[in-house]
Parts: C-alpha cells; sequence; structure tokens
C-alpha cells in the first residue's frame, strides 16, 4: 500500500507537469495552427501516394503543361510528369533532408555547448571556432563543397544517395552554432546551481552529472532549437536545389521543382506555385511550433 501511494504521488508531479506544458501549448494560437499544418503536410506527403497513385516520374507528352484537372489536381510540368505525385514526393526528400540535417546540427551542437560550457578549459577554443564557423560565408561555402565532392559521393554511393549525405553532411556541418551558444549559456547557468554542487561533492562520475542533471535541464532550449533547425534546413536545401546544386531532376525535392518550374513561370505558373506554397506552409508551421514550443517551456509561463 506504501508502495503505490508512493508511486503515484511520483507520477502525479509529472503528470501534471506535463499538462502545464500541454496546456501553455494549447494556449498558443499560431502554436496550435501550425502544428495542425504541419500534421497535415506529414500527412499529405507521406499518405497521399497510397492515394494518388500516379508515378512522380511517369512521362506523358500528350498531357504536357496542363493546368489543374480532375486527373491532375496540380497540373503537369512540360514532359508530362504528373505535379501533386512530383510535390508529394519532393516532399519526403525534402522532409528527410531537414529533419535528418536538424538531429546532425542539434547533436554537434548540443556536444560543443555541453562541453565548453561545462569544462572550463575548453571553453574558449571551442567558442573561437563556433565563432569561425559563424564568421564563414555560408552559401559560397556550400556551393564549393558541393562542386568538389559531388561527383566523388555520386560514384561512390550513386547519385541519389550520395548527393543526399552530401547534402545533410554540409547542412548539418555549418548550422550547429547557434545551438551550441544557446546550450552553452544554458550549462553556464545550471552548473553552479546546487544540485549539481551536491553532485560533485557526492562523487559522482562528471559524464553522469552531464547525462542525468545538465542535459534535462537544456532539453527545452533544444528541443526549440530542433524545430527551428528543420526549417532552416528545408530552406537551405531547397536554396541548394534551386542553384541546380541538388538532388538531379529525376530525382525531385521542392527546390528542384522550383528551379525546373521557374523557365515555365509564364505557361504554367502552378509549377512553382504548389512546391513554393508547401516550402513557405512547412517553414511557417515549424516556425509556430518553435515559438509555441519556446513559450510552453518558459518557467515563468508554467509558475502562472
Amino acid at each position: 500500500m506504501t508502495d503505490a501511494v508512493a508511486n503515484s504521488a511520483a507520477v502525479t508531479p509529472r503528470t501534471s507537469y506535463i499538462g502545464k506544458i500541454w496546456q501553455q501549448f494549447r494556449a498558443h494560437t499560431g502554436g496550435v495552427i501550425g502544428l495542425v499544418v504541419f500534421v497535415f503536410i506529414l500527412l499529405v506527403v507521406y499518405v497521399g501516394p497510397f492515394i494518388h497513385t500516379i508515378d512522380p516520374n511517369k512521362i506523358d507528352i500528350r498531357a504536357k503543361n496542363q493546368g489543374p484537372s480532375w486527373a491532375h489536381p496540380f497540373g503537369t510540368d512540360n514532359l508530362g510528369h504528373d505535379m501533386l505525385a512530383q510535390v508529394m514526393a519532393g516532399g519526403q526528400i525534402s522532409l528527410a533532408v531537414g529533419i535528418t540535417a536538424m538531429l546532425l546540427s542539434l547533436f554537434v551542437g548540443t556536444l560543443v555547448g555541453v562541453v565548453a560550457g561545462y569544462v572550463r578549459s575548453l571553453d574558449g577554443i571551442l567558442m573561437r571556432i563556433t565563432d569561425l564557423f559563424l564568421a564563414l560565408p555560408l552559401l559560397p561555402l556550400l556551393l564549393v563543397i558541393i562542386m568538389l565532392f559531388r561527383d566523388t559521393l555520386r560514384s561512390a554511393f550513386g547519385p541519389e544517395t550520395g548527393i543526399f549525405i552530401l547534402i545533410v553532411f554540409v547542412i548539418g556541418a555549418t548550422s550547429w552554432m547557434h545551438t551550441a551558444r544557446i546550450v552553452r549559456g544554458d550549462v553556464l547557468a545550471i552548473k553552479g546551481q546546487e544540485f549539481v554542487l551536491a553532485a560533485k561533492s557526492s562523487g559522482m562520475w562528471e559524464y553522469r552529472i552531464i547525462l542525468k542533471h545538465i542535459l534535462p535541464n537544456v532539453m527545452s532550449s533544444i528541443m526549440v532549437s530542433a524545430t527551428l533547425g528543420i526549417a532552416s534546413a528545408i530552406i537551405t536545401e531547397s536554396a541548394l536545389s534551386f542553384l541546380g546544386l541538388g538532388f538531379p531532376s529525376d530525382f525531385p525535392t521542392w527546390g528542384r521543382l522550383l528551379y525546373d518550374g521557374a523557365n515555365f513561370l509564364q505557361i504554367t505558373p502552378s509549377r512553382v506555385l504548389w512546391p513554393g506554397l508547401a516550402i513557405s506552409l512547412t517553414v511557417l508551421s515549424v516556425n509556430y511550433i518553435g515559438d509555441a514550443i519556446r513559450d510552453a517551456l518558459d518557467p515563468r509561463m508554467l509558475k502562472r
């Protein structure tokens, strides 16, 4: 009986805390709308191909440059590709690039931020490296790296997988700096708290202090950086594809669809409307979700 009471007492505060976070999230109208829009985009991108079963790479010259119709709700391109199928296929690639690149940048940024904030002797050199990356012109750097290693990775892993690995690595390796700075600031504020000092006094290993006490208390900043990182990665990949340095033309992404449709803007303007709208809605929804998460995890808001 005592164990049951203790277990219920231990579970209740956690449930209450999660409930408060969800309550604060729901109070953010933009965050709720962003979540609904983002879930809708995910359903269209990943469930839509099972309903709209046209092959995105199917060529039908007789149906080229058509406007929206029942057979082709988003119209067709100059080769007769169904634009709805291509937007859904491109969304799968763009979202995969955004999420994977975000995870990579989040891992690097969190690692650098925690080590810099906790180990004082490494703080200076790690922050100078971070400043160096922040000072680099990112777009020219991305273009140079892709031009140097694109053919090598294509021959090693294939045209699609090689470009995917290259773009994910390039975006992730050049977008971790802001996460590192945010996490470092939080670690500097937390490591002087009494519970961390008590853990050190008890003889707990340093890595256990970081995993058990430091990381859980900076998780809110990491989650906000994660949501914003997805939007940034999608924009960067779209920019590279629009410049013709991303995936091949038979491997559509939203940026690649914009690049291919730019020359046919006067003939079929819907070719650039739908992928541009998909990019805009995805980025806006993710940004609003990030804002809502930041407000929901704000201790001052939870106290209210």
